[in-house]
């Protein structure tokens, strides 16, 4: 299993668009959950944060092994995902990776994750 946390800087001037972006996916859930089992994808979320004119978005997730790149991915849902990453994310600025240090999950769950 695989846990991530990760901190993107959103580009400046783009907050409405992140609005935009976080409506779409939560608008079309359930095509999004569709995604998720191709990249074997349990839990993600998007946080946000806005620190005066600077903003940054939080992906968490929990995933299993051997599971697709949304890169790769054939879903109409991931492609306009993705048109909204590049619109907003600066990805000049490098992403801050964060360190797992305690997973506390259920044994049940893990089991399912397998």
């Amino acid at each position: 299993m695989k846990v991530e946390l990760s901190k993107f800087k959103v580009k400046q001037g783009k907050s409405s668009v992140v609005d935009e972006w976080m409506k779409f996916l939560n608008d079309n859930m359930k095509h999004v959950l569709l995604t998720l089992n191709d990249e074997k994808m349990y839990v993600e979320s998007i946080f946000r944060e806005k620190q005066g004119e600077t903003e940054y978005l939080y992906w968490h997730s929990l995933q299993g092994e051997g599971g697709s790149n949304v890169e790769e991915s054939a879903h109409e849902i991931d492609k306009k995902h993705l048109e909204y990453w590049y619109k907003c994310i600066d990805e000049e600025i490098p992403h801050i990776d964060m360190e797992s240090e305690v997973l506390m999950v259920q044994e049940s769950v893990r089991k399912s994750m397998k």
